[in-house]
């Protein structure tokens, strides 16, 4: 509490946009230094003693995980930890810590599509923010678009993260992805979404031809 942004709370309140989560307003930066202490050394009891009544607490919870070494550990924890992911924030921000994903592609590619294929949205999110920040390359990104496709939760968040994750392939795999969009695998909101996204990112050109993609 002493390291609360009064500000930064108010701010980050009206970004989560729900009454139910209970915000400190500490900053990022200082979560992910507590963190990397934490990670090396008790964090079992930390882990386990960790009621998650603070939308930090749990951030902090999560954040412990991507520090770790042992990626087959790390996934078991994450496994626990993951039915406390209920807002986008917790989310995005965990997995985009959780680069032990990078360096075990081929393990963690199954993980990913048992999150896909979970019933609850904010699991389906981290599947696809994960392929987002980990799989977009030459050897996954066929795969991409394959389980992308197939993505049926129709949560906001859900749709919103998979279109997040097509305008990033836009980005490193204009062609490939342009021909995925022409082929409408999406649903006409995420499709949408993923050409809006391009065509508000500075690092795609030619945004006349994705323009003409949008679907009525």
């Amino acid at each position: 509490f002493k390291q609360s942004d009064l500000k930064y709370r108010a701010f980050y309140f009206k970004l989560l946009n729900s009454n139910e989560i209970r915000l400190i307003g500490i900053r990022t930066p200082i979560l992910k230094k507590e963190a990397k202490k934490i990670a090396k050394n008790d964090y079992l009891s930390f882990i386990k003693f960790n009621n998650h009544h603070y939308f930090e607490e749990t951030l902090l919870h999560g954040l412990i995980i991507t520090y770790l070494n042992n990626f087959e550990e790390a996934i078991k924890l994450f496994d626990n930890y993951i039915n406390y992911i209920d807002n986008w924030a917790t989310c995005d921000i965990v997995v985009s810590n959780f680069k032990l994903f990078k360096k075990n592609q081929e393990k963690g590619i199954n993980k990913i599509k048992e999150y896909l294929n979970s019933s609850k949205p904010f699991i389906n999110r981290v599947g696809l923010v994960l392929l987002l920040n980990y799989y977009i390359n030459d050897q996954y990104i066929d795969l991409i678009f394959d389980l992308s496709k197939n993505v049926k939760n129709d949560n906001y968040y859900v749709k919103m993260a998979n279109a997040w994750l097509i305008s990033y392939c836009l980005i490193k795999y204009k062609n490939k992805t342009i021909e995925f969009l022409k082929n409408n695998y999406l649903d006409k909101f995420t499709h949408n979404k993923a050409i809006q996204k391009s065509i508000e990112s500075y690092r795609i050109t030619n945004k006349d031809e994705l323009k003409k993609l949008k679907r009525n």
